[in-house]
């Protein structure tokens, strides 16, 4: 088989690359926008000393496309420009902060998308990867592991999440989620009709053989156990949501879903017993404003940054989000809720819900059970951890430490996450060439 498959013109307009290009070239219209507002707003001259890094990085977008169109041409056409929406929007949002961050930003972006392209050229198959499930779950174990060691794992801000490698350094938990997240789908397709049989009662509920478990629990233990070490409760939330998820994914069972729940509530409150940091959060979340110049002062100001913003905001470069710790980071949500308003912000969670409904459209058009549970996992991560940085900055829930996919600063997590998305990208273009071929769907996602 070719390494580059070309483009038919047959389907003209409507072929799925064109589709994408043309979104793109709005998503790019809207970044230059954006950043153009910014300039004017901060410097009525010159433009920013970031002019050229911008250009890098719609340059990197449009190569991406190009590369989709070679290696993937039959897959979903809106992630991609979805993805350089926020992108993009990020960068922005970041070169309006800080010129430095939004240096680094571009740099990381390189790396994202030549590891997107990589994906795509080294796996040009998903499926395959489903007979190394062991070693995979061996190597998401090694990196969660990774920032415990003396001499490389370095402690920013009480977690030890970051490993040192001299000129910089990254959160290797990011990409063993999606390490983990291939594991889970391997073994649970190996695993879905012994874990979807019931051979015993427990507390009135019928459940599989408990043996079927060991591996998972195993797994999912080591996890939970590595982050609470790690002083990383966030991802150690996002870990346990991710097993929940691909087990009602794989089996269906609502019975899961609710241990789940009871699960999460016990470690919650276990967990506020355990740690004071955990303690301060909660008190943050619940009452800000009785501590404002302390622990409750990151979140005081977030909301004082959203209330200002208002129905349309205060226009791009004309608040100032910039008092607010971590703002191009933990709490960039609340400066574009400052500067672009309720309607911006709810446009920024419109665009994900786009991409979590095309990712799970990608699952659902999958032919192959592997490949389902791994586009439906990844779809669910991604998503869920929208909700959890969004709903710590809005206080619908304590404020957990992730990052925004794709717009927050941070280089480990935006790799990461482009390599979501060609997977994802992947998926949906071998779906695409099953269906073609006349490929009977295995049913395994939503379904008994």
């Amino acid at each position: 088989m070719a390494l580059f498959t070309p483009v038919g013109p047959e389907d003209g307009l409507h072929h799925p690359r064109t589709v994408e290009m043309g979104l793109l070239v709005g998503a790019g219209l809207l970044t230059a926008g954006a950043f153009g507002l910014a300039a004017l707003a901060n410097r009525s001259d010159t433009p920013p000393a970031v002019l050229p890094f911008l250009g890098l990085v719609l340059l990197l977008l449009g190569t991406a496309h190009f590369m989709v169109r070679r290696l993937a041409p039959s897959a979903e056409p809106t992630l991609l420009p979805v993805v350089g929406f926020l992108n993009g929007l990020g960068y922005v949002m970041i070169a309006r902060l800080d010129e430095d961050f939004a240096a680094r930003q571009s740099v990381w972006t390189l790396v994202g998308l030549v590891a997107f392209t990589a994906t795509l050229i080294v796996v040009p198959s998903i499926r395959r990867l489903a007979d190394f499930r062991y070693l995979l779950a061996l190597g998401g174990l090694i990196l969660l592991l990774l920032p415990l060691l003396p001499y490389i794992g370095v402690e920013i801000r009480g977690a030890r999440i970051w490993v040192n490698m001299r000129f910089f350094t990254i959160q290797p938990g990011e990409f063993a989620k999606v390490v983990l997240t291939l594991f889970l789908a391997g073994y649970l397709v190996d695993k879905r009709e012994l874990l979807t049989v019931s051979t015993r009662r427990f507390a009135g509920i019928n459940i599989p053989d408990l043996r079927h478990f060991a591996p998972l629990a195993l797994a999912l233990a080591i996890a939970i156990l590595v982050m609470v070490a790690e002083r990383d409760l966030g991802s150690s939330l996002l870990f346990f949501t991710l097993f929940v998820v691909m087990m009602y994914l794989a089996t269906s069972r609502v019975a899961y879903v609710i241990g789940g729940l009871v699960s999460f509530i016990a470690g919650s409150v276990l967990s506020y017993q355990m740690f004071s940091h955990v303690q301060r959060r909660v008190t943050a979340w619940l009452d800000p404003f009785s501590d404002a110049n302390d622990s409750g002062f990151q979140v005081a100001e977030a909301s004082f940054a959203m209330a200002d913003g208002g129905l349309v905001g205060t226009g791009l470069g004309e608040g100032t989000p910039g008092v607010i710790p971590a703002v191009t980071t933990d709490m960039i949500f609340a400066a574009i809720g400052e500067e672009f308003g309720l309607l911006g912000a709810a446009g920024v969670l419109v665009a994900f819900l786009l991409f979590v409904g095309a990712g799970f459209r990608v699952a659902l058009d999958a032919v192959d059970p592997f490949e389902k549970l791994v586009a439906g996992g990844l779809t669910a991560l991604l998503g869920f951890q929208v909700f959890v940085i969004v709903g710590g900055v809005v206080r619908i829930l304590p404020l957990t430490g992730v990052t925004l996919p794709f717009v927050s600063y941070g280089g480990s997590s935006l790799v990461a996450n482009y390599v979501i998305l060609a997977i994802l990208i992947r998926i949906s273009d071998s779906a695409a060439k099953d269906r073609s071929h006349g490929g009977a769907d295995k049913t395994l996602l939503g379904t008994s």
